[in-house]
């Protein structure tokens, strides 16, 4: 990928990122975390991760969102109503985070490794589709299991919660 491209992705997805917090309407915060989702799904397949990034566009941007769309419509949240800055808090929050930042690109600074560039990636035919599906319903196949029954469950206790009653 050329850096331009991936430049832009890079900037499309921090952009969004913090569209999806700064937004105050549910909605539009989801819809900015799609868009998200889909310059990951490209930065993926920058990486040659064709299954990630087809898998992230399919199930991510796809079905998750769509069920998050479909919560927050189903729980009629409103855009949270407009209020006061908490400059203190603020102003907090900023100095925490940029003493943050300054520790991790220290910390980066004094790794070796991260100087040097990625090495080649081995190609040969390799099938990850099989692969990873192989692995997926051997080896963890119970934990798979398990969070469908959580998203199931967490889904109808939505629709349980969200019921009006009748009067």
């Amino acid at each position: 990928m050329p850096p331009f491209l991936f430049w832009s992705f890079a900037l499309l997805m921090l952009v969004f990122g913090l569209a999806v917090v700064l937004n105050r309407n549910p909605v539009a915060s989801a819809l900015s975390l799609v868009v998200c989702f889909l310059g990951l799904a490209a930065l993926f397949m920058s990486l040659n991760a064709f299954f990630v990034g087809v898998i992230q566009v399919l199930v991510y941007a796809g079905a998750v969102m769509v069920l998050f769309l479909f919560i927050i419509m189903l729980l009629d949240l409103r855009a949270e109503k407009l209020r006061k800055i908490n400059w203190p808090a603020t102003a907090g929050g900023i100095a925490v985070a940029l003493v943050f930042l300054a520790q991790v690109l220290s910390v980066i600074g004094q790794f070796e490794p991260a100087r040097k560039p990625f090495p080649a990636l081995a190609a040969g035919p390799i099938d990850d589709v099989r692969g990873i599906g192989m692995r997926l319903f051997e080896s963890f196949n119970l934990p798979f299991q398990i969070i469908g029954v959580l998203v199931l469950v967490a889904t109808i206790g939505v629709v349980v919660l969200s019921k009006r009653e009748l009067r």
